[in-house]
């Protein structure tokens, strides 16, 4: 039998030619001496479709009873009292469930659940190879999104040797229930494997990143909802509502309080990101 093969993305002539046209860009605006201007989008769900270039995960696949969803929705009009994500922007994607600790009956080996992610998808070969993100002339990943305020935290997945290899970093916001802007550098992620800190650390593949995604790993139980409209990477700080940066506190005096992202060393030492 043959998997039905995923129909969502632009054919393979119209992929080659936006790479072609973007690798072009590169070229002519010497982008790779002078630094990268205004911003590369990495994925937005403005449209309907954007949903079904993403990949849902949580603990079902091995026996858990969380669940994981990711609706779009219509951006209210100009006229309600809820502020839309940002102007014109015709939607947004909602990842809302459930987390649940409780362990499978029928599965004693399973020992851990309560965990819920979505991704994007790899993205499918162009006439120049396999599609990769190259986020290397940039400092920052930025998102837009509203959260309730729980501990989600950003996986950035790269062609690594060790494919269950992910770069991580919290997602640290200042206003839930709010839209705002949060910038995090690339530098600041954390490798890991399978929820533990990776020894020695070793920086993001910048040239080869396959997908970028947000998961929630606090395995409190109860409802979760994280809005978001999109991620993009840039070096333009003015767009930023919230630019993750505590060494860039201390440096200036201020009191930036420690910040644990819930990941541990294999020793079960938590990692403080003020650190970083």
């Amino acid at each position: 039998m043959q998997a039905t093969k995923p129909l969502f993305y632009k054919g393979f002539i119209a992929r080659s030619l936006d790479e072609f046209k973007r690798l072009s860009h590169i070229a002519f605006t010497l982008e790779g001496i002078k630094g990268a201007k205004g911003h590369y989008e990495l994925h937005n769900f403005q449209s309907p479709t954007a949903i079904q270039d993403c990949k849902i995960m949580s603990d079902v696949g091995i026996g858990g009873f969380s669940n994981a969803n990711l609706d779009w929705v219509t951006s209210p009009p100009p006229s309600s009292p809820e502020k839309p994500p940002s102007p014109n922007s015709p939607g947004y994607a909602r990842f809302h469930g459930t987390i649940s600790t409780k362990l499978p009956k029928d599965r004693p080996e399973v020992k851990r659940t309560g965990y819920a992610a979505f991704r994007t998808r790899d993205r499918p070969p162009t006439i120049f190879g396999r599609s990769l993100f190259n986020i290397d002339p940039y400092v920052y990943l930025a998102l837009r999104v509203k959260s309730d305020g729980r501990s989600y935290f950003i996986n950035v997945q790269t062609e690594s040797v060790i494919p269950t290899d992910l770069h991580q970093h919290r997602l640290f916001v200042k206003k839930p229930g709010e839209w705002e802007t949060v910038f995090v550098k690339w530098n600041d992620f954390v490798r890991t494997n399978h929820g533990f800190v990776v020894e020695p650390q070793t920086e993001i593949m910048r040239q080869k990143v396959r997908s970028i995604g947000i998961g929630l790993t606090d395995r409190i139980p109860g409802p979760f909802e994280l809005c978001i409209e999109r991620m993009w990477a840039t070096n333009d700080e003015r767009d930023a509502d919230n630019i993750v940066d505590l060494m860039s506190s201390k440096a200036a005096g201020l009191d930036a309080p420690p910040k644990e992202g819930m990941l541990k060393t294999k020793q079960g030492q938590n990692v403080g990101w003020e650190d970083k």
